[in-house]
């Protein structure tokens, strides 16, 4: 009985908690995407012509982001049945947005005009113990800062 007031517990926590964490970074990265809007973010093809710069450079925005205990438990119970993980859905679209906010920041700070041929790529850190442990996700954004 202990054992199921202590799980029940956790439960409770991790989702108040990490509702409540999750809202707030949310509203970090609205107002912060709202400061760098005039710093356009431009992807070209191979056949198409680079734009002319003075002085280009990479920059590079990672972030690791974790999911609390209700996550974790309520992707466990999707995994049974199958279908979508909302849960790691908003987890994930932290991620980039945070990722690619750190990358226009150290651009905007260097004094580029725009970044170009940006690029996310994600890797899983944790669950190699069947599920126990950290449940993370690493997301790094790089493009390329021209002035």
């Amino acid at each position: 009985m202990v054992d199921i007031i202590i799980f029940l517990g956790l439960l409770t926590i991790g989702y108040l908690a990490g509702n409540f964490l999750e809202k707030r970074h949310f509203k970090d990265i609205k107002k912060r995407e709202r400061q760098t809007l005039h710093i356009p973010m431009i992807n070209f093809g191979a056949k198409q012509a680079i734009p002319n710069a003075n002085e280009a450079t990479l920059f590079l925005g990672s972030v690791v982001v974790s999911a609390d205990y209700f996550k974790i438990f309520s992707s466990a119970l999707r995994n049974l049945i199958g279908g979508r993980v909302v849960v790691y859905e908003s987890l994930l679209d932290r991620g980039r947005r945070e990722a690619i906010l750190r990358m226009k920041e150290q651009a905007i700070a260097w004094g580029a005009t725009q970044v170009v041929n940006v690029r996310l790529e994600t890797s899983s850190i944790g669950n190699q113990n069947g599920g126990k442990g950290l449940s993370a996700v690493e997301i790094t954004a790089y493009g390329t800062g021209i002035r």
